[in-house]
């Protein structure tokens, strides 16, 4: 456990992916002190490959270090990928640090529904569709498309814990 006082940025105010970045981010820091930001993606509102969901997320991290000059800088991103004419889920995360380096991986990847998938190739962003084929406000900030195509076994937040604890440990193994 560091015992120092850690400034963690996220660059978000979306409730999963900040939930996510804290709820890691605690268990393994003991002082921590968290500020919230809303920079932009510089990539679509809907990224379509895993290259440009992983620019975002880089991206994200980078324009919230320029905002706070924390000693962790997050960056989250969704968004979809083709694979055998098939779309999926991609997610990606960043962590900026201040003396520029740059950390990224990506998690879980699942397959939306053909019906969800053609709502997006049609120019749609997931979030408003989600919100529209589950009759339910603001998806993106709780169960997320993971959510409601798991059957609520896995939710976006818990989706973004994997990400965040997979930024968090190659940190540790680099600083070591």
């Amino acid at each position: 456990m560091e015992m120092n006082l850690v400034q963690i940025a996220i660059g978000t105010k979306n409730r999963a992916k900040t939930a996510a970045i804290k709820n890691i981010v605690n268990t393994f820091f003991d002082d921590v002190h968290f500020e919230q930001y809303s920079v932009p993606s510089n990539v679509s509102e809907q990224p379509f490959s895993n290259e440009e969901t992983r620019q975002g997320a880089i991206n994200r991290a980078i324009n919230t270090l320029k905002s706070s000059n924390a000693d962790l800088n997050f960056g989250l991103e969704g968004g979809v990928c083709e694979i055998d004419g098939l779309m999926y889920c991609c997610n990606w995360g960043a962590v900026a640090l201040k003396d520029g380096t740059i950390i990224s991986c990506s998690g879980a990847q699942f397959l939306l529904p053909e019906e969800i998938a053609n709502e997006l190739r049609a120019g749609k962003e997931l979030g408003p569709v989600m919100d529209e084929f589950t009759k339910q406000k603001d998806t993106r900030s709780s169960l997320g498309a993971v959510g409601v195509f798991t059957a609520g076994l896995v939710d976006r937040t818990e989706m973004f814990e994997h990400i965040v604890k997979l930024l968090i440990g190659q940190y540790l193994y680099i600083k070591n």
